[in-house]
């Protein structure tokens, strides 16, 4: 049996920084593509706040990035080659384009139940698919329409199509516009030496589970697992063949595992000050972010109002390696308003709530500086006695900056 490697919290705090691209200079000749090809996945979804999700991933990590560059990195238009696709991954990720072999495991799953959901006609599929072939890329409204008239559920033939389409990956999603998927025929749009489905269940889910430890750095079975929502006996069936190096993390009560790379040198560099999107892949496994930074983080998004502690899009703020506090942001023409700060670390031993103060200021101005404010306004603060300390910390961090 092989001895497992110790590894200290702090240790695998920042592993896991680095391994996220958080710790260390960031990569900023690769840009965004870089980050979406070390990430592997970036995960999509309608609310924006301050930005979408997809464009705060790559901010968080290489600063005041253009937006419409980072729209730009991920969607190409034709003719230019598709360099990344939208498909199941964590949730609705965008996902580097070389990762279509991986999810070969997935199309197959998919096309063994055929009638999920939605009962469809072969001719309605059919017709989707001679649409696309003659007339090219198409939205679902440019296919017949996205739905029926109905609720937000109740989607039209053509739109079921298309998405069964997608599934099976005979239709492929490699850009939006106006937040609508575009969609094309995967035999066209992805480039034919990726364009296969030859690796069996067992290398796809090795190769997305060295992944999965790639990114994260350090983690047990169901924090790699659940990187691309992989199932625990998926897991157990390759993890001995996967080339991770077993390891044992103070304070973690499970077995874990690291990427060899990642324990070749030490985590070292400039830490990141920044907002964290809720569906950052640092923090968007709830149990792993307790782990690694004593920090309890929940989307209160769908949340009854009367019910929210933190606010509807609370973002955790990182700070010197830590998370030490959260700030629910909204923006009224060129200001940036804090809905709500609540500073300060969850646990005993966590960062003082006046030691956030600095740091939460310095996060807001960069993030009001990115999306084009100029003031920032703090509305309700946790502790109360210091919101006068964070608002005149805050004028004068973007000031700075203009």
């Amino acid at each position: 049996m092989t001895t497992a490697t110790p590894i200290s919290a702090p240790e695998a705090r920042r592993i896991a920084l680095r391994a996220q691209g958080l710790l260390g200079a960031p990569d900023r000749r690769a840009a965004t593509r870089g980050v979406l090809r070390h990430l592997g996945a970036v995960q999509l979804d309608t609310i924006s706040v301050l930005a979408r999700s997809h464009e705060l991933i790559p901010y968080a990590r290489l600063g005041a990035v253009s937006r419409p560059a980072i729209e730009e990195a991920y969607w190409a238009a034709p003719p230019a080659p598709a360099h990344s696709f939208e498909y199941w991954s964590h949730a609705a990720c965008i996902l580097p384009i070389e990762e279509w072999p991986h999810f070969a495991f997935r199309r197959r799953g998919y096309r063994s139940r055929p009638q999920w959901n939605h009962d469809l006609s072969p001719a309605a599929y059919d017709a989707v698919i001679a649409q696309l072939r003659t007339e090219g890329p198409q939205t679902a409204t440019e296919l017949g329409g996205a739905k029926n008239g109905g609720p937000w559920w109740d989607w039209s033939d053509a739109k079921i199509a298309v998405e069964r389409a997608l599934m099976y990956g005979e239709v492929v999603c490699t850009r939006r516009t106006g937040w609508r998927r575009v969609y094309d025929l995967a035999e066209r749009a992805v480039p034919k030496e990726l364009f296969h489905d030859d690796l069996d269940d067992l290398e796809c889910t090795r190769r997305l589970i060295r992944q999965a430890a790639a990114a994260l750095g350090v983690g047990t079975r169901s924090d790699l697992a659940d990187y691309h929502r992989l199932r625990a006996e998926q897991f157990d069936a390759v993890i001995d063949d996967c080339g991770l190096v077993p390891v044992t993390v103070e304070g973690w009560a499970k077995p874990a595992w690291a990427d060899p790379k990642a324990l070749e040198t030490v985590p070292r560099g400039r830490h990141r000050t920044t907002l964290l999107s809720p569906f950052d892949s640092l923090i968007w496994e709830r149990a792993r972010t307790e782990r690694l930074f004593g920090f309890t983080h929940r989307l209160e998004a769908y949340v009854p109002k009367p019910k929210r502690v933190y606010g509807y899009f609370a973002m955790p703020v990182l700070a010197g390696g830590r998370l030490v506090g959260r700030v629910d942001p909204a923006r009224e023409g060129r200001t940036l308003v804090a809905r709500q700060a609540s500073l300060g670390g969850d646990q005993p031993g966590g960062v003082a709530a006046e030691k956030a103060v600095g740091p939460t200021a310095e996060a807001l101005a960069e993030a009001a500086t990115w999306v084009g404010c100029t003031e920032i306004r703090v509305e309700r603060v946790d502790p109360p006695e210091l919101r006068a300390a964070l608002t005149v910390e805050a004028t004068r961090a973007v000031a700075a900056r203009q």
